[in-house]
């Protein structure tokens, strides 16, 4: 969808076909490698410990929500990216963590689609849009994003909306960057997904400059604290 196969935060081609060196992400939500979750967010950015838990969720949510979100948009395949099927590593230091999905992920489809009548230990077939949709938000938010969250505030006072306003920025704009490749309107799948995650008064989307739609968030990502300060296209600071 977006041109390569090689982006920073994921594994080439999604599945993992080798799990040595890859831990499951169920390592983050019990506390064990999020300390090297938000070491890496202050090796690359530097900043306060609620700046570098902000940006490390940020890069953290975005990817993994991507795979979902555009499976869903594209195609209505849901890949079941709950913490233990998600896999990361931190061997790349050249990105904050690197995330890849276990050869056994189930993907989530409807009746008719093709790959309904295939092995059911690979797929699990839902009744319909609104069950896949509620089965998106129990697998990536409930069962994953969640418990992250829920991890990082163990160890820095940081608010859940700050946090769930990276996740409805992430998913806004990981659509409307594979726009070509989302059948019908993009604005519209993204309403859906984010009213289906109770995410949508997070983020709103404006016309840019050029007179397509662009992501305003309502939360601050805290970038603009950095040493070398940022301050993101669809900031909320750029509003005030």
């Amino acid at each position: 969808m977006f041109g390569t196969d090689v982006l920073p935060g994921l594994a080439p081609g999604l599945l993992v076909p080798d799990e040595t060196d890859w831990t499951s992400a169920t390592t983050l939500t019990d506390g064990t490698r999020l300390p090297e979750l938000l070491g890496s967010a202050a090796r690359l950015w530097g900043g306060s410990s609620h700046a570098s838990a902000a940006l490390a969720w940020k890069a953290y949510s975005y990817w993994a929500a991507l795979p979902v979100v555009l499976g869903w948009a594209v195609a209505r395949r849901v890949p079941l990216l709950d913490a233990d099927t998600t896999l990361i590593h931190f061997a790349d230091r050249r990105t904050l963590v690197t995330l890849g999905l276990r050869q056994s992920t189930q993907v989530a489809v409807l009746p008719n689609d093709p790959l309904a009548v295939t092995d059911p230990r690979q797929v699990r077939v839902v009744a319909d849009e609104q069950e896949l949709l509620a089965t998106l938000r129990s697998t990536l938010l409930a069962a994953h994003l969640s418990p992250v969250v829920s991890a990082i505030q163990g160890e820095v006072r940081i608010g859940t909306r700050t946090l769930l306003g990276s996740v409805a920025s992430g998913i806004a704009y990981g659509l409307l960057t594979a726009t070509d490749s989302v059948p019908g309107s993009t604005v519209d799948s993204i309403d859906t997904l984010l009213d289906a995650l109770d995410l949508a008064d997070l983020v709103e989307l404006v016309p840019g400059a050029d007179g397509k739609p662009t992501v305003q968030r309502r939360t601050c990502c805290l970038a603009f604290t950095l040493p070398s300060p940022k301050v993101c296209q669809g900031c909320c600071l750029r509003s005030s």
